[in-house]
């Protein structure tokens, strides 16, 4: 891992750093039958929602300003969440590069009338874009991880972004080809 928070490329001081603690938030929601789908458990884009708006409070918090999603992905449900489920939405920072982030979420979910531990229904990944008061990329502070987690998380996070680099890169060019072999896309 390299130290982000000291000297730029062309030399110029760099932003300073910010700890993964500084912007880690939760939220919590009681879910209600207005969050239900068809077969009565919670619509999963209502949790959805709720990831987003948690990443974003997250992202914006981390960048000092307007954020907004660019992709989401690797959005896991693990347990169904019920009518009258506690669900907290926890978020963090766990990469920066020069104007993006990616925030992981974890999603649990307890009764509300019941005193068990909290279980974990869902997971997801997203990636934020510092944006400044046109809508273009402004520069966000390097994460500075704090724990072992923390950096395990900055690590993985790294090789989700190389996948999506490459991913994007090769779909690229296979339509370039099929251009060139005179498919219409």
């Amino acid at each position: 891992m390299t130290d982000q928070a000291s000297i730029t490329e062309s030399g110029t001081a760099a932003i300073p750093g910010k700890l993964v603690s500084a912007s880690r938030t939760t939220l919590s929601h009681i879910m209600t039958h207005n969050d239900t789908n068809l077969l009565g458990s919670v619509h999963g884009g209502v949790i959805m929602k709720l990831v987003d708006d948690a990443a974003g409070a997250v992202a914006g918090r981390h960048s000092g300003g307007p954020a907004v999603t660019a992709s989401m992905d690797e959005m896991a449900f693990l347990e169904p969440v019920r009518v009258g489920d506690l669900v907290h939405v926890k978020a963090q920072v766990n990469w920066t590069g020069r104007t993006s982030m990616e925030v992981g979420v974890r999603v649990l979910a307890e009764r509300w009338n019941e005193s068990t531990p909290p279980t974990q229904v869902g997971s997801a990944y997203l990636v934020f874009a510092a944006v400044d008061a046109d809508g273009r990329p402004r520069p966000v502070p390097p994460v500075i991880p704090e724990t072992e987690k923390d950096k395990r998380r900055y690590q993985e996070a790294q090789i989700r972004r190389t996948h999506r680099l490459a991913r994007r890169q090769e779909i690229m060019e296979l339509r370039e080809r099929r251009m060139a072999e005179g498919f219409e896309d």
